[in-house]
């Protein structure tokens, strides 16, 4: 069989007139550490952020909250008028900034309304526009020119088997070939393409 750890109750003291002064104390470390951070250090981390943030205040407020949430979780290990709590304070906004950061850079940027409204929808019409205008500008070349495409692009043949097929020699295939993408090229480009 596995053994399953049981879980024990930690026993906790019953609630009474100490445990009742411990939260008053406790609520009242934590009242005076947030007065501190908004009168003595407020302005200064609020800057520190918005530097940081490229001057976004909106963030940096939200990244100030943040910060004070931190300070009132840990209000019992924190002295208002200690030295060290300016310290900690810009260590936590710096460490707000970092992980902020680090989770814009792994999530793939957010696209507004208007970027999607503009992007482009694969559907096959563009294809079928091509091809109209491709065949449009193949009528008006020349039916040996026609066909010298036809093999060599469309069926895929090589200048010899197109020779062979048309019985003419190879150098007329190449040149044939040579006149006909010229002249296909002039005709695209006059239709726009």
């Amino acid at each position: 069989m596995h053994d399953v750890p049981i879980p024990i109750p930690i026993p906790t003291p019953p609630p009474g007139p100490g445990t009742r002064a411990l939260a008053d104390r406790s609520a009242e470390a934590a009242d005076a550490v947030l007065r501190a951070l908004y009168e003595k250090h407020g302005s200064a981390l609020m800057r520190f952020a918005a530097r940081r943030l490229g001057g976004d205040w909106h963030r940096a407020e939200d990244v100030f909250q943040e910060a004070a949430i931190r300070a009132w979780q840990h209000a019992a290990q924190l002295e208002p008028g200690a030295d060290a709590l300016r310290p900690w304070l810009f260590a936590v906004v710096r460490n707000l900034l970092i992980d902020g950061h680090r989770v814009r850079r792994s999530r793939p940027p957010e696209a507004d309304d208007e970027s999607l409204r503009r992007m482009p929808v694969p559907d096959g019409v563009d294809h079928a526009l091509t091809t109209r205008v491709v065949v449009d500008a193949m009528r008006d070349l020349a039916p040996y020119q026609r066909e010298v495409l036809l093999h060599m692009y469309y069926m895929g043949r090589s200048v010899s088997q197109t020779a062979q097929v048309l019985g003419v020699p190879p150098g007329t295939v190449k040149s044939r070939t040579h006149y006909a993408m010229r002249a296909l090229r002039a005709g695209l480009s006059s239709r726009g393409l």
